[in-house]
């Protein structure tokens, strides 16, 4: 049983043992296991991207995927579903994926993220609460509290101070250490959190009613400064860009519209270096016939190269080089949405999770459907293309 793995102490030693095969860098093998000997069905399209599934994937739908840090040995990849838990997976060089344990909320879990040392990980839930989840001793404890779901859990390591920021739809954005039961400090959005994200010493908070704001890290958190949207629908998904010395520069935004934009916080000149561009539509972008347009759920930045994926409720992810504004590649349709995705610390793995996100509403939920997170060997495709 998934959840009985990981509770003796014998476990807890093989928890974070380095798999023994050649690192997960190699670029030939990993993902092309997904093809059978026998040719797939021509009916069933759940993986049509013939990707590795991760074993005991959770039984609802899946919001939230996050892998380890680089401090720790190996690949562990945690996802949060609406079956109120979380798990964690050991992910071997092989692809071969290991459940290792998981633990409960008793709401949805909306969000997760990783301590710098690998040693915890932080959960955000409808019930109302974030907690945090040491590994080695496979507890749970709560860390913090707000007046309503909580949207968004961030983990902050300054020179001077370490924390936990959530977002919810209190209106919130909270700052915790861990060890009080009282936030250290409470800042008020313009409205609900609907995503955010964090790389030192910078934050940006994308809010119902379009709002976004950024905020600095720095000797203590305060806003930086609003912005005004640069897309006209709902926010959706959020995520930080930095720049060629590493630096956090500026963040990609993704609407339920089909469209992302990029923006730089201090571009050289803002009129030509911030853009919006489609995705996540049917026929293509450049058409003028009439279009399903999809929710964008979720935007990765790789790593190493900078290019950027997104995924979307019209169940493909796709592969962007921002600086070259080109698109490196659009996987086939999965038969339902993809709700989440992440790289791995080195880049080399893409998960991405296929789950109903409902954005069709109740009636085109299934129940019998199952839920699946796929991993793809990721160094390659992400590239940035040579320059003519």
């Amino acid at each position: 049983m998934l959840n009985q793995e990981g509770r003796g102490a014998s476990e807890q030693v093989t928890f974070w043992k380095r798999a023994k095969m050649s690192l997960f860098g190699t670029t030939s093998g990993f993902g092309t296991s997904g093809t059978s000997m026998f040719g797939s069905t021509s009916t069933d399209n759940h993986n049509p991207m013939k990707d590795i599934e991760v074993t005991s994937s959770p039984d609802d739908s899946i919001g939230c995927l996050s892998f380890s840090p680089p401090t720790l040995p190996g690949n562990f990849l945690i996802a949060g579903s609406w079956a109120n838990d979380v798990r964690c997976w050991e992910v071997q060089d092989s692809g071969q994926t290991i459940p290792k344990a998981q633990q409960m909320h008793t709401g949805p879990v909306l969000d997760v993220c990783w301590s710098d040392d690998g040693s915890k990980v932080f959960t955000a839930s409808c019930d109302k609460t974030a907690k945090m989840w040491d590994l080695n001793s496979n507890q749970a404890i709560q860390i913090a509290q707000h007046d309503a779901p909580v949207k968004t859990v961030h983990w902050i390591k300054a020179p001077n101070y370490s924390c936990v920021m959530t977002g919810s739809w209190d209106k919130t954005l909270k700052f915790w250490d861990t060890r009080s039961s009282n936030p250290m400090m409470v800042l008020q959005l313009p409205e609900r959190c609907y995503c955010a994200d964090v790389i030192y010493p910078m934050a940006v908070v994308a809010t119902a009613e379009r709002g976004l704001i950024v905020y600095q890290l720095e000797n203590q958190p305060s806003e930086f400064r609003r912005i005004e949207s640069p897309l006209k629908h709902q926010h959706r998904c959020v995520a930080i860009f930095k720049d060629k010395q590493n630096k956090p520069t500026g963040f990609a935004l993704g609407s339920i519209e089909g469209r992302v934009a990029i923006h730089y916080i201090n571009p050289p000149n803002p009129a030509k270096d911030n853009f919006t561009f489609k995705c996540h539509r049917s026929n293509g972008t450049n058409t003028s016939a009439p279009q399903d347009i999809y929710a964008v759920n979720g935007i990765a930045f790789h790593p190493v190269h900078g290019t950027l994926a997104t995924v979307g409720s019209d169940g493909r992810f796709s592969f962007w080089d921002k600086d070259a504004r080109t698109k490196l590649k659009t996987s086939e349709q999965l038969d339902q949405p993809i709700a989440a995705c992440c790289f791995n610390h080195n880049g080399n793995i893409f998960a991405y999770a296929s789950s109903y996100d409902w954005s069709k509403g109740h009636e085109f939920y299934n129940p019998q459907k199952k839920n699946y997170i796929f991993l793809r060997n990721a160094a390659e495709e992400l590239k940035p293309r040579n320059k003519k």
